[in-house]
């Protein structure tokens, strides 16, 4: 799969079918879109083209609005490009870009820039500016710009919107094993390992801190999970405690994984975390030898769970 930083900087050698939308999650919803823009791609010879928009419209537009993504760009960037697809373009999205009229975001971006000989759209779509086109017009300007328009119906849509909301409402829940049967894979985090307070350490559990750079990352609840992790090469597991260790006295909300049967030195790694279960909710302890004690229920658990994991 090719990247493009913009519309503007694509290049293809042959015609494209493009869809356009966030596609946040890339869950099992989206994927069925994905896979019938790719077979309508290789039945006529088109490359697939997915168009989408970074920041988040709502980022730009409605800036007091605390808008929480499930994946960040680079996620959704991989996991796309997993799917057979040809060419991701991430389009930059500015004020002046929502205010471009529908006709020449038809002319200027679907069909000089994207080469679009077909376009599948929801039946709900709505672009332009101030929103004030939707579907029919796009068939419109198919007919005079000769592209084709392919309708994504109502109940598909409505099973990508559920699956988006039931997603997002599991992650804030903590409940990772829902939001990972709608992703249809665990649900990731990734960042760099910086410098905490060491706290772990004197409790006989030395962790790994993640600092997340995109503030519109969707963190799951708090409370401790088991994971998993792929660092130089190897696969390996670890419960992470997402919160503020009130026990000790914490105020601001950490990510840190203490990783089993495993010795290294990961500051200034930049991990990819996969949660696979939760353990429990975060808990103030009465004191920190109850919370030694938490955390060595935690272990057994974990361990247990990975026993259980298909090889």
């Amino acid at each position: 799969m090719k990247t493009h930083s913009s519309a503007h900087t694509f290049t293809s050698k042959k015609e494209t079918v493009v869809t356009i939308g966030t596609f946040d999650g890339v869950h099992v919803g989206h994927k069925k879109i994905i896979s019938r823009l790719i077979e309508s791609a290789q039945a006529n010879d088109w490359e697939s083209a997915v168009l989408t928009f970074f920041p988040h419209p709502r980022m730009v537009l409605q800036k007091d609005a605390d808008i929480k993504l499930i994946n960040t760009i680079d996620e959704r960037g991989a996991l796309l490009d997993t799917l057979g697809l040809d060419h991701l373009v991430v389009h930059p999205f500015t004020v002046d870009f929502s205010r471009m009229h529908a006709e020449d975001f038809v002319e200027e971006i679907l069909v000089n820039a994207l080469q679009a000989k077909k376009v599948i759209i929801g039946y709900d779509h709505r672009f332009g500016r101030n929103r004030n086109a939707d579907i029919e017009d796009l068939k419109r300007f198919g007919i005079q710009f000769g592209f084709e328009v392919e309708e994504i119906s109502k109940q598909e849509l409505e099973d990508v919107a559920i699956s988006s909301t039931k997603i997002r409402k599991a992650l804030k829940e903590g409940d990772i094993q829902k939001a990972n049967r709608y992703l249809g894979y665990p649900i990731m985090l990734q960042g760099d390992v910086i410098h905490g307070k060491k706290l772990g350490k004197t409790l006989g559990y030395p962790t790994a801190n993640l600092k997340i750079s995109e503030d519109y990352k969707l963190i799951p609840g708090q409370g401790v999970y088991v994971v998993q992790s792929v660092i130089d090469g190897r696969l390996v597991y670890g419960m992470m405690n997402i919160g503020t260790n009130p026990t000790v006295g914490g105020l601001d909300q950490t990510i840190e994984t203490y990783f089993l049967d495993f010795d290294a030195d990961l500051y200034g790694k930049y991990l990819s975390i996969e949660v696979l279960c939760p353990i429990r909710e975060e808990k103030n302890f009465d004191s920190v030898e109850v919370l030694i004690e938490a955390m060595q229920e935690d272990e057994v658990f974990s361990r247990n769970y990975i026993q259980s994991i298909p090889d």
